[in-house]
C-alpha cells in the first residue's frame, strides 16, 4: 500500500499512549484536540449553532458514549477523565469527538468501497449496516472467517484499504490480519481495550445500544460532509435512533 494512503496525522497527545504508539510504523496524530461538543457542529449563525451545541450536547452524553468499565489498561489511560461513584471510568468526549473527525478524514481520502466496517458484537450490527448503507462502506457482521484479509483462495477474500472495528477484542481476528496485511486500523475503543495493533483508537462506550448508534452516526456524518453529499451538520437524512440495534419485543 502506498505511504502516502496510510494514516498520518495525529497528536498522540502524550508519549504515555504506551505501546500503541510506539509498535506502529504509521502513526496518526490529532491536530486540533481543541474540539469540544459544543462546537462540534458550527454553522453561520452563532445563536442558532450555540443552541444546535446544546441540544447536540445533551443528546451525545444521554448515550452513555462516555461511559467506560470498571477497569482501564494502560493503552486507554490518556483517553481516561475520571471514575464516577459507581467506579465506572469516564472517557474524555473531546477526545472522542476529535479522533472521530481524523477518522473522517482518512475514510474519506480512501476508496470507500474498499473500507471494511466489522462487528462482531450483537449492538453494533445495526450501527455498522447504516454506516455502509449512507457510505458505500462493506461491512462484516458476526463471526470474522480467518482468513479473510490474507488468503486469497477465500471466495470471500478481500483487500481492504482501511479497516475499522467496533471492539478491537471482539474483532480481534480482524485486527490481526489487518496488521499483517499492512491495512491501518481504527478501532472504536472502551476503558478496558488493549490497543496495541491499532492506528487511531476512539474512545467510546462499544458495549451499549446507543452508544455505539451515536459513535456510528456521529462518523457517518462526519463521512458524508467530507464526501460531499451533505453540506452541513442539518443535512444528515437519518437520526442516531436509526442506527439503533432494537430489543425484540417479547409477543404476548
Amino acid at each position: 500500500m502506498d505511504s502516502d494512503n496510510r494514516i498520518q496525522d495525529v497528536d498522540v497527545n502524550s508519549s504515555t499512549e504506551v505501546g500503541q504508539t510506539e509498535q506502529k510504523e504509521n502513526v496518526i496524530v490529532e491536530k486540533d484536540p481543541s474540539y469540544d461538543i459544543s462546537s462540534f457542529s458550527p454553522e453561520q449563525d452563532l445563536d442558532q449553532d450555540h443552541q444546535e451545541g446544546d441540544n447536540l450536547e445533551k443528546m451525545i452524553l444521554a448515550t452513555g458514549i462516555r461511559v467506560g468499565t470498571p477497569v482501564k489498561t494502560k493503552f486507554m489511560t490518556p483517553f481516561i477523565v475520571r471514575a464516577n461513584p459507581e467506579g465506572l471510568y469516564i472517557l474524555d468526549i473531546s477526545k472522542t469527538l476529535s479522533r472521530i473527525d481524523v477518522a473522517a478524514k482518512f475514510i474519506s481520502r480512501a476508496d470507500i468501497a474498499r473500507v471494511a466496517i466489522t462487528s462482531a458484537r450483537e449492538y453494533g450490527k445495526t450501527p455498522v449496516q447504516k454506516f455502509c448503507e449512507l457510505t458505500g462502506a462493506m461491512s462484516i457482521l458476526g463471526r470474522f472467517m480467518p482468513g479473510t484479509f490474507t488468503n486469497p483462495s477465500l471466495p470471500d477474500y478481500m483487500e481492504p484499504e482501511v479497516v475499522v472495528v467496533t471492539d478491537p477484542q471482539a474483532d480481534q481476528q480482524a485486527v490481526i490480519e489487518a496488521t499483517r496485511a499492512g491495512v491501518p486500523v481504527i478501532a472504536i475503543s472502551n476503558s478496558d481495550n488493549v490497543t496495541s495493533k491499532v492506528d487511531l483508537v476512539i474512545p467510546a462506550n462499544n458495549r451499549g445500544r446507543k452508544a455505539l448508534a451515536t459513535v456510528y452516526w456521529l462518523l457517518a456524518r462526519e463521512v458524508l460532509k467530507k464526501q460531499g453529499k451533505i453540506k452541513s451538520d442539518s443535512g444528515m437524512p437519518v437520526s442516531i435512533d436509526d442506527f439503533e440495534t432494537k430489543l425484540v419485543e417479547e409477543i404476548p
